[in-house]
């Protein structure tokens, strides 16, 4: 194990920088060394990223005082989510801006399988780390991201309905009063009010079915003064190139005028999949996106204007026309993707099809946050807890983000370059393998 140096070396000073930073969003000044030891302690190599592994990690003399401080500030500490997570925001956008300007907003959410009821906002929902029902708890996200890297800005538990009504649990849980049940599609909306609000650069939003299926989704992007690239479903219905809903029925002087659109038997709506099925073969172009760890990502791409046609009949203009983008790889016997996009009209199909595969680069931060800094391992039941921890997770995440932007591309979790204290010899934190068990 690595011994404490004499003096710190460049990046363990650049690391204290960092936090001096953060921890003054903290607020009290009992908190400032809690908050800027939980960020280490996420930062340096270990499987469990809990408050019990951490505190060994940190103060292997005093392992019972760490634990106590480290606790109370993620789980007791009231402090905000919001202000250390635009600290965050404020420290290492300007370094990653200085590798390129941001390209993209990116909206996900992410699960968590958990046992048990009483940890907040577990039901049996759909979880995307095992991809399938599951007895978990899910956060939205909204992430900015430039060409080369991305930072998640905005961060919140989806409270599902039965939880939002359940006011005993709300109450044991500590779920704030003013948050009540709200989807997926319309927390990420006031994320993205949010992030308008406090004047971070304007960038298409980006976003899987899951939100682009949503019609108030959409709409509420573009009310924003936004454009978006968000994923689709094949059943969607829109109008193809060149046509659109008949237009209201003459008035005949009697009764109130019409003002609604109309539809016919043989004058309606498609669904994109029959669409992109009756395209001609020189519609469809291959086209790369970006290089992956072996070879160039490619596949085969077409993109036509439509109208969305989602309840026109209720309207009295038919929608704006938008892209469609869809993906159908060679070989597969029907398309496989569908894009809306309302970038301008004479975007190019290699620019569209490069924003919209832009969406990955967030899976990398997931993956990072969850394996390598504990995303996962908060252990506790309430909301403060569940916030505060995944706060300080992205806060460790975007020193690593500024390192790579500035210093070392490779920066991880495990090679930085930070004091290692000796942890004991015969310390097991809660939940260690046996290891007195034989297989």
């Amino acid at each position: 194990m690595a011994k404490e140096p004499c003096t710190p070396g460049p990046q363990e000073s650049r690391l204290a920088a960092y936090l001096n930073g953060l921890a003054e969003a903290a607020g009290h000044a009992d908190r400032v060394e809690p908050v800027k030891s939980y960020c280490r302690g996420l930062l340096l190599p270990g499987e469990r990223k809990s408050v019990e592994p951490m505190a060994a990690r940190l103060a292997p003399g005093n392992v019972r005082r760490m634990h106590q401080s480290l606790h109370h500030v993620v789980a007791d500490a009231p402090w905000s989510d919001e202000e250390l997570l635009a600290r965050v925001r404020g420290s290492v956008l300007p370094v990653m801006e200085s590798q390129g300007p941001v390209c993209a907003w990116i909206v996900d959410d992410t699960g968590f399988v958990k046992k048990g009821k009483h940890s907040v906002g577990v039901t049996r929902q759909y979880c995307g780390q095992v991809g399938k029902q599951e007895n978990c708890r899910v956060a939205v996200s909204l992430s900015i991201a430039t060409e080369a890297a991305s930072l998640p800005i905005a961060w919140r538990l989806y409270l599902p309905e039965e939880w939002a009504k359940d006011g005993e649990r709300r109450k044991q849980a500590g779920v704030p009063e003013g948050i009540g049940f709200q989807t997926k599609p319309s927390i990420a909306l006031d994320q993205i009010r949010s992030a308008l609000v406090v004047g971070v650069r304007k960038a298409p939003v980006l976003a899987d079915a899951a939100y682009g299926n949503d019609s108030k989704f959409r709409e509420g992007i573009t009310q924003a003064g936004l454009r978006y690239i968000v994923g689709i479903q094949g059943t969607t219905t829109v109008w193809p190139p060149g046509k659109q809903p008949l237009s209201k029925k003459k008035w005949l002087g009697k009764g109130r005028p019409p003002t609604l659109l109309r539809r016919r038997k043989n004058h309606s709506a498609v669904a994109v999949k029959q669409l992109a099925c009756s395209l001609p073969s020189c519609d469809w172009k291959t086209v790369a996106w970006r290089e992956g760890t072996k070879q160039k990502l490619q596949s085969r791409f077409a993109s036509v204007r439509v109208r969305p046609a989602h309840r026109d009949y209720w309207q009295s203009k038919p929608h704006p026309e938008e892209w469609l983008l869809i993906e159908w790889p060679a070989g597969e016997p029907e398309p496989t993707k569908y894009w809306l996009s309302t970038l301008p009209a004479d975007v190019r199909l290699t620019h569209l099809v490069k924003r919209a595969k832009h969406r990955w680069i967030i899976e990398r931060d997931y993956e990072e946050l969850k394996q390598e800094l504990g995303l996962g391992h908060f252990e506790g039941r309430g909301w403060r807890g569940f916030h505060h921890h995944g706060t300080l997770c992205i806060a460790a995440y975007g020193f690593l983000v500024a390192e790579r932007s500035r210093f070392s591309p490779s920066a991880r979790v495990g090679q930085l370059h930070l004091s290692i204290p000796r942890i004991p010899a015969h310390f097991e934190p809660r939940g260690a393998p046996d290891k007195s068990r034989t297989a």
